[in-house]
């Protein structure tokens, strides 16, 4: 169709403005012994990230061979380094293998939803913002045990008193961060200490954040994988011991 000598089926160019969640964010998922879940959740995020960096962590099954056939990008570690090593070597792989402007640390064990990180994306967009951090206690779906709430509770507050970044749910895996964040993490810690290191590196950049409310899925699968309570008390432990 032509209209006033121009022709209107031609594909109109995609300002910034315009672009999709797709077209901007990539997501980074650690991955160590995953094979049960991780096509699935590959499969899922897929319909709306095809940017998908899978971080294989040392695992002995065939998780990074599933994650291949889902279509993600899959780096590999000889050995387990632990959660903060595998976003580490995520992330540096977004930063110089693509020219995306915003990238997702994303669980493997189907704990995550993508409807979050979309949501995620739209507000750092028109809030101008280069971090979002995940909440469990901004949703009104909170799905965890008295136990857990405290555990995680306690984590907060200490990493608040460490880093001077008061969040709600420092521990929560689920970020959303520009590139120039991105590029203020040098992750050493391992386990659950990595998340403080986030919070306290992200800190230190003074850049413009914000927490928003996310729905975490706790499955059959995905509590048997996490951290058992006895460890992530000894953790905690760890971080207030550290702000005495």
């Amino acid at each position: 169709m032509r209209e006033n000598g121009k022709d209107t089926n031609q594909a109109v160019p995609q300002t910034p403005q315009h672009r999709t969640a797709a077209q901007e964010v990539a997501l980074v998922v650690p991955i160590y012994n995953e094979g049960p879940v991780i096509a699935k959740v590959l499969n899922e995020a897929k319909t709306i990230f095809p940017h998908i960096i899978c971080v294989d962590d040392g695992s002995v099954d065939d998780s990074a061979a599933l994650a291949r056939a889902a279509g993600a990008t899959v780096l590999t570690h000889a050995i387990n380094l632990g959660q903060g090593a595998a976003l580490q070597t995520g992330i540096t792989y977004y930063l110089q293998a693509t020219d995306l402007p915003y990238v997702a640390t994303f669980d493997a064990d189907g704990q995550h939803q993508t409807d979050d990180v979309v949501s995620m994306w739209k507000r750092a967009k028109t809030d101008e913002l280069d971090i979002i951090f995940g909440s469990r206690f901004l949703s009104e779906r909170q799905e965890m045990g008295a136990a857990k709430r405290i555990v995680l509770k306690t984590a907060a507050w200490a990493t608040a008193r460490t880093t001077h970044m008061e969040l709600t749910d420092a521990h929560n895996g689920l970020r959303l961060l520009s590139r120039r964040a991105a590029g203020k993490l040098n992750l050493k810690q391992n386990r659950m200490a990595h998340a403080s290191e986030i919070v306290a590196q992200l800190g230190k950049s003074g850049l413009p954040w914000a927490e928003m409310p996310v729905h975490i899925r706790y499955t059959d699968y995905s509590k048997a994988k996490g951290q058992s309570l006895w460890n992530s008390i000894n953790i905690v432990m760890d971080l207030v011991m550290g702000v005495r």
